[in-house]
Order: C-alpha cells, then structure tokens, then sequence
C-alpha cells in the first residue's frame, strides 16, 4: 500500500545527536530519494565525509541501514537506524532517528530544509 509522505528530494539536517556534538555551522545534511515504500539517500557534513543510507517506509517510521566514512580517521561506520517523521510547528518534517553505536542507543533530531 502507497504512503501518504513522501520525502522524495527532500533535505534534512541534523539539530542534535547524543552522539556527538552537532556544528550548527556545518551540520550533516540528508538528502532523501523514494520511490513507493523504498527510501534510500546520502549524507555528509560534520563529522561525516560521505554517507549512504537505504530502507523503507512503514506508516510514520523510516527504517534505514547505514554506511558513513568518519572525517576524522576515515573508519567506516555501519548501523541501523528507524526514524519518527513528526511534524513541527512550522509545518516542516522532522525525523527523531533512535540508533546504536557500539552497543549505546542514540537518539538524533533532523528537521527538513
């Protein structure tokens, strides 16, 4: 069954992370691809030379695996990672991200650009 959100060329960038400091000068951008129920994108900025993501869509939860080179050292860090779209008060999407790093849960905050 089709969604009713679509984030096809969409851009987000990250307010906040438990993970690391977000640079609000450089913070890591999103830039969302869809096609149906198939989500998939890439990202950098920050503490990201180049990221790629893929999954899918189910209901209001982005559920995505990932792959990003660090530009500190260039190690290559791979997770999972599942999405809350919520709206806020502007209208714009914004995407509250839960995920692990080396076995810590992590929450992000993206809002769309």
């Amino acid at each position: 069954m089709p969604s009713t959100i679509d984030l096809d060329g969409l851009r987000f960038a990250m307010v906040s992370s438990t993970a690391s400091v977000v640079d609000p000068q450089s913070p890591t951008t999103f830039t969302y691809h869809q096609d149906g129920l198939l989500v998939w994108g890439e990202y950098t900025g920050d503490t990201v030379t180049e990221g790629r993501f893929v999954g899918s869509l189910d209901g209001d939860i982005v559920g995505i695996d990932f792959a990003h080179a660090l530009v500190a050292d260039g190690r290559v860090v791979r997770g999972s990672a599942d999405s809350r779209i919520e709206h806020a008060e502007d209208g714009r999407m914004r995407l509250v991200e839960s995920f692990a790093v080396q076995g810590v849960d992590h929450e992000s905050i993206c809002i769309q650009l």
